[in-house]
């Protein structure tokens, strides 16, 4: 069985999202693991793995903003109301933990976005005549394909 080596990451500062919204160091928990796949000797010995979990119903975001969360349908976002990310793209803990917090980043403002609603439409007066007609155009240029009597 493999030993995992966890260590836990500090981060100073806040995470900004926009002018006005930030997530404080504090609400999110950053640990760094070993990271799987190639590496070589190096692997085996540094965790520079980052392990980021953010729990949204204990954050400090508005209730809007914490009930489009729960909502948004992602991967990332367990039932229980957690973000889990896993960033393990770079060699380095540090390249690693800027990725993981841009995906939490990016996570939040997707989840944001409010889509227009669709308006449903009819098609015009016109593109009816016309449509008729090119189909009436077709039908005569087809059956002017059959056999010679």
């Amino acid at each position: 069985m493999e030993r995992v080596n966890r260590k836990r990451s500090k981060v100073i500062g806040v995470l900004i999202l926009s002018g006005k919204m930030e997530i404080p160091d504090s609400e999110i928990e950053l640990t760094a693991i070993r990271a799987q796949g190639n590496g070589g000797q190096n692997v085996n010995k540094t965790s520079t793995a980052i392990h980021l979990r953010f729990d949204i119903k204990a954050s400090s975001l508005p209730d809007y903003y914490k009930e489009r969360l729960m909502a948004f349908n992602h991967h990332s976002i367990t039932p229980d109301g957690w973000v889990v990310i896993k960033a393990q793209e770079s060699r380095s803990q540090e390249q690693n933990r800027e990725a993981a917090l841009a995906r939490l980043s990016n996570l939040i403002t997707q989840a944001m976005v409010v889509e227009k609603p669709r308006r449903a439409t009819k098609p015009t007066r016109g593109s009816k005549i016309r449509r008729v007609e090119s189909k009436v155009r077709k039908g005569a240029t087809k059956a002017l394909r059959g056999k010679v009597r």
